[in-house]
C-alpha cells in the first residue's frame, strides 16, 4: 500500500493536558519534601546530638577496644564480664556444699554468657542490651538465688579461708612425705651397684692375679709422695661414682701419666674398690686405695665425730630421731652426717702427711675440662680455695648457721658469703701452720648439743676456714646438676659438674637432662657392669 504524500496528510493534534498533570505532580512533591525539612530542622537540639553520638559510635564500632570496652562503667561486657566473676566464685561455693544442681545451673549460664562475649569478639562490636537482656537477667536471677542460699559475701570468705587452711595442710603433709620418699630414695644403695660390690669382692679374693698385679706396682708409693704431680683425693664408697671421677678426669688431662688419685673407702668396699681399680686403665692415671679402719689416728679420744657416735642421745638422733618428738626433718637425722668418709676432708693433712697441696673432689662431680691449672692458683696465703656460692641470699651464713647463739654471733659475720665443698684446693702446707684440724675440732664438741648447725659438714666447714678461703672462679665448679635447673651456656663453660642434691645420675629419680653429662664416662659394656644389669 502505497503511503500518502506529506502535503496532503491530515495535520496530528498535539496533547498538553499529560504534561501539565506531571508538572503539578513533581511540585507537589517537592513542597512535601520542603515542608519535611522543615520539620526536622525544628526538632529539639537533643535530637541532632543523639544522631551525632550514634554516628560517632558507628565510625568506632570498626576500631572497638576491648579494654576500653571493659573500662566503661555503663558497657554491658562489664556488666556481664563482673557476673561471671561472681557466679564462678558461687560455683565453687555450690560445689563445696554439695548443692551441685545450682552449681549445674550457674555453669550453663556462665557458659552462655561467654559465648555472647565470643560473639561480640567476632564481630568487633559491643554487646547491645537487646541481644544481652536475657542473658544479664537470668544470671542476676541465679546470683540472687545464691544470695537467698547464704552464699553471701561474709560466707564465702570464711568457707574460702577454710578451705585454704585445708590445702595448705594437705600440701604440707605431701611435701614432707615428698621430702622423707626422697631422702629414702637417695639413701638407698640400688641393687645394680650392690651386685658390682658383691661380684668385685669375689673377684679379688678369688683371683690371687690382681693382689699379685698391685704388689708388681713398685712405683706408686715414689709417686704417692711426689709433689710435682697433681694429687687429688676421693672419699667414697660408690664404687661406679668413684670410677666416673677417675675417668672423667684422666679423659680431660693433656697430661694423665702425672695424675695421682688417692681413694680412701671403709673396709667393707675397700676388697671390691681395690679389685675395680686394678681391673681398669685410666689413661696411665696413678690410683691408690685405702681404708680409713687402717688409720691408727683416727680414734675416739682424737675425733669428736668418733667420739659422739658412741653417745645415746647422738644415735638417738640421728638413726632414730624418737627423742624429739618427730619434729627434726628426716634430712637432719641421715646418719651419713657422722660417717667418717664425710668427715675425713677436715683431716687430709693427717691422711697423706706427705703431700704439701691436693685437690679434694667429691664422688658426684663429674670434670669435663684439664684441671692442672688448679694447682698453679695463688690462694694468697690462704688454706682453701673454693667457688662462692653467695650469688643468692640464701647462701649467707645466716642461713647454715644458728645465730641465736652467742658464741655463732660474736665470731661470725651473718652476711658472710658461703661456699662449696666438692671441689676444693688445699694448701696443706698452710692447713698444719694453722692447725684447721684443731679449729675443727673446737667446733665440733661446742656442737655436741646441736645448736650451733644441724646439717652436715658445710656450716663446720664455714666455721672452720672462716678467713681462711680463698674464692675461686666460678666456672671451675658449677653445682646444682642434682637438684635445680642450671644454665645450659654455664653447664657448657664449667670444668667440674656437681650433682649436689638428691637426684644423683645413678639413681632412677637422677634428671634425666643432666644425666648424659655423667654417663659419658661409664662403660656400660664392661661385663661387670652388664651382669650386673647397670642402665
Amino acid at each position: 500500500m502505497r503511503r500518502t504524500r506529506p502535503e496532503f496528510r491530515r495535520p496530528v493534534r498535539r496533547r498538553w493536558f499529560p504534561n501539565v498533570l506531571w508538572l503539578t505532580l513533581c511540585g507537589f512533591v517537592v513542597l512535601v519534601l520542603i515542608v519535611f525539612l522543615t520539620r526536622e530542622s525544628a526538632k529539639p537540639a537533643s535530637g541532632s546530638v543523639l544522631s551525632k553520638r550514634t554516628y560517632r559510635q558507628d565510625m568506632t564500632m570498626e576500631s572497638l577496644n576491648v579494654t576500653d570496652e571493659m573500662l566503661n562503667p555503663d558497657s554491658i561486657t562489664r556488666q556481664l564480664t563482673d557476673q561471671m566473676s561472681l557466679a564462678k566464685a558461687y560455683v565453687v561455693i555450690a560445689k563445696e556444699s554439695n548443692n551441685l544442681q545450682f552449681a549445674w545451673e550457674l555453669s550453663a549460664q556462665i557458659r552462655n554468657s561467654q559465648i555472647l562475649l565470643s560473639n561480640a569478639a567476632l564481630r568487633r562490636s559491643p554487646l547491645t542490651l537487646g541481644e544481652s537482656n536475657t542473658a544479664v537477667r537470668e544470671m542476676a536471677f541465679l546470683l540472687f538465688q545464691a544470695q537467698q542460699l547464704h552464699y553471701d559475701s561474709a560466707t564465702m570468705i570464711m568457707r574460702l579461708k577454710a578451705r585454704i587452711q585445708e590445702l595448705e595442710e594437705q600440701t604440707s603433709s605431701v611435701t614432707d612425705k615428698s621430702s622423707k620418699y626422697g631422702q629414702i630414695a637417695a639413701e638407698e644403695v640400688p641393687k645394680s651397684l650392690y651386685c658390682l660390690g658383691v661380684r668385685l669382692t669375689t673377684e679379688w679374693f678369688n683371683l690371687s692375679m690382681l693382689q699379685q698385679k698391685v704388689s708388681e706396682k713398685t712405683q706408686i708409693g715414689i709417686k704417692l709422695k711426689d709433689n710435682s704431680l697433681y694429687h687429688f683425693c676421693i672419699f667414697s664408697d660408690n664404687i661406679i661414682a668413684t670410677s666416673v671421677v677417675v675417668n672423667s678426669t684422666a679423659l680431660n688431662s693433656q697430661n694423665p701419666d702425672r695424675i695421682v688419685f688417692h681413694l680412701v673407702t671403709d673396709e667393707v668396699n675397700f676388697a671390691a674398690m681395690k679389685a675395680w681399680f686394678t681391673m681398669n686403665s685410666f689413661r696411665n692415671v696413678t690410683v691408690d686405695v685405702q681404708k680409713f679402719e687402717d688409720f691408727s689416728w683416727l680414734n675416739a679420744s682424737y675425733v669428736p665425730v668418733l667420739k659422739q657416735l658412741q653417745d645415746s642421745d647422738t644415735k638417738n638422733y640421728y638413726f632414730s630421731g624418737n627423742n624429739d618428738g618427730g619434729n627434726t626433718p628426716i634430712k637432719f637425722r641421715n646418719p651419713k652426717y657422722l660417717s667418717m668418709l664425710n668427715h675425713l676432708r677436715f683431716y687430709i693433712p693427717e691422711v697423706f702427711p706427705a703431700l704439701n697441696k691436693i685437690i679434694f673432689l667429691d664422688d658426684d662431680v663429674v670434670v669435663q675440662k684439664d684441671l692442672a691449672g688448679l694447682f698453679t692458683v695463688d690462694l694468697k696465703g690462704n688454706v682453701n680455695g673454693a667457688v662462692e656460692t653467695c650469688m643468692e641470699t640464701f647462701h649467707r651464713y645466716h642461713k647454715y648457721l644458728n645465730y641465736s647463739h652467742p658464741l655463732i654471733r660474736s665470731h661470725f659475720d651473718p652476711d658472710a658469703c658461703g661456699w662449696a665443698f666438692g671441689m676444693n684446693v688445699f694448701d696443706l702446707v698452710e692447713w698444719r701452720r694453722r692447725n684447721v684440724t684443731g679449729i675443727y675440732h673446737y667446733w665440733q664438741e661446742k656442737n655436741v648439743d646441736r645448736t650451733l648447725w644441724k646439717l652436715g659438714t658445710l656450716p663446720p666447714g664455714l666455721l672452720t676456714f672462716y678467713g681462711l678461703t680463698e674464692p675461686l672462679d666460678p666456672n671451675w665448679h658449677v653445682l646444682g646438676l642434682g637438684y635445680t635447673n642450671v644454665e645450659p651456656e654455664v653447664i657448657e663453660n664449667g670444668a667440674v659438674l656437681h650433682f649436689n642434691g638428691n637426684l644423683k645420675p645413678w639413681l632412677k629419680i637422677g634428671m634425666d637432662k643432666y644425666k648424659p653429662f655423667w654417663e659419658k664416662y661409664v662403660d656400660y659394656s664392661h661385663p661387670m657392669l652388664d651382669q650386673c644389669n647397670f642402665r
